[in-house]
């Protein structure tokens, strides 16, 4: 049986995560497979570790979290990405706290804000013991495979989460999802799956037609389209103008330098200077790439928005990932 031969390969082999709890040693705390899985929404776990353990470490429990300011958290959050998720996660967090914690059911997660519906699987699965079908890329990959599926993604979705629902046990339901997400990631990967020390290989169709390899198709990708936008370092003596974005959209409630033109906002420079262009920066966005043009100038009157920070305050860890490239350049101009 595939659920069996699963679980007792992921007693021997499951990963070792800061926010998972090993097979054999009690439940996982619901707010630890949360915050978990709200970080790890396309990001990687390599990307995600020493974030989990920074946030944990300043807000052990949910109710802590709900009680942090709404800035402390999105600096810490930074580099992450996706920054609506910050958000998200306090939104979250206090109405769990004041309902006096999670619900226990995939329907009571996904009313949450920022849970969707792998995130709700994946808590009443992990947290809860619930015998819902987690489905991530890795999922799909192991499912497409056993069952030798010739539809391409994403259009093959429902089919692949159709098959997975008939192998979720009822028994170890969080252990069964732990374990499909570490053989996608260690064994069945995308390229080269080490199929002869899979422990479901006697009951891979894909194995047994030889096109593991070539599983699961995909569907050629729309090209990524490009945006160009300008950003200010307006700088005002030993000080540079830093604003908060607005809280919905791009980088939304970041700290960054004033910019326009690539986020659907037509601004002005935001204060009289002479500017002078130093260079540009590229950034990759999930569905667009980016060009800035980076403009340097001291300010000679007062900004039109934002605020001016001294020079040894700029926390280089606190701007999003577009930013830190932004200060990159201008912090090595600023020196010269």
């Amino acid at each position: 049986m595939i659920a069996t031969d699963l679980l007792d390969w992921y007693d021997r082999h499951a990963r070792i995560l800061p926010w998972r709890v090993r097979p054999g040693h009690g439940r996982a705390d619901p707010y630890r497979v949360w915050l978990s899985e709200v970080m790890l929404q396309q990001t990687t776990v390599a990307a995600v570790k020493d974030y989990f353990l920074r946030f944990t470490a300043l807000w052990p429990t949910v109710e802590d979290l709900a009680a942090a300011e709404d800035a402390r958290v999105v600096a810490e959050w930074a580099g992450l990405g996706y920054y609506a998720r910050a958000r998200n996660l306090l939104a979250c967090a206090r109405i769990v706290a004041a309902r006096g914690g999670f619900p226990d059911t995939r329907d009571g997660l996904r009313a949450l804000p920022g849970i969707g519906a792998y995130t709700s699987a994946a808590i009443a699965a992990i947290a809860f013991e619930q015998p819902e079908t987690v489905v991530d890329g890795n999922v799909e990959r192991v499912v497409s495979r056993l069952f030798a599926v010739p539809s391409p993604l994403p259009a093959a979705k429902p089919e692949l989460t159709t098959l997975a629902e008939t192998l979720t046990p009822r028994e170890r339901p969080g252990d069964f999802a732990q374990a499909m997400m570490d053989l996608g990631a260690t064994i069945c990967t995308p390229r080269s799956p080490a199929c002869g020390i899979c422990p479901l290989i006697r009951d891979c169709d894909a194995y047994a037609a030889g096109i593991a390899s070539d599983l699961p198709r995909k569907s050629p990708k729309a090209a990524r389209p490009a945006r160009s936008g300008i950003v200010w370092i307006a700088r005002k003596g030993d000080a540079l103008l830093l604003e908060e974005r607005p809280a919905s959209g791009l980088l939304g409630g970041t700290l960054a330098f004033p910019s326009a033109g690539w986020d659907g906002r037509d601004l002005p420079p935001p204060g009289p200077a002479d500017w002078t262009e130093i260079g540009e920066v590229r950034h990759v966005f999930t569905h667009f790439s980016l060009t800035m043009r980076v403009m340097l100038g001291e300010l000679s009157g007062r900004p039109e928005r934002g605020r001016l920070v001294p020079l040894r305050h700029i926390d280089r860890k606190a701007l999003p990932g577009l930013m830190r490239k932004v200060w990159d350049l201008a912090r090595a101009e600023i020196a010269a």
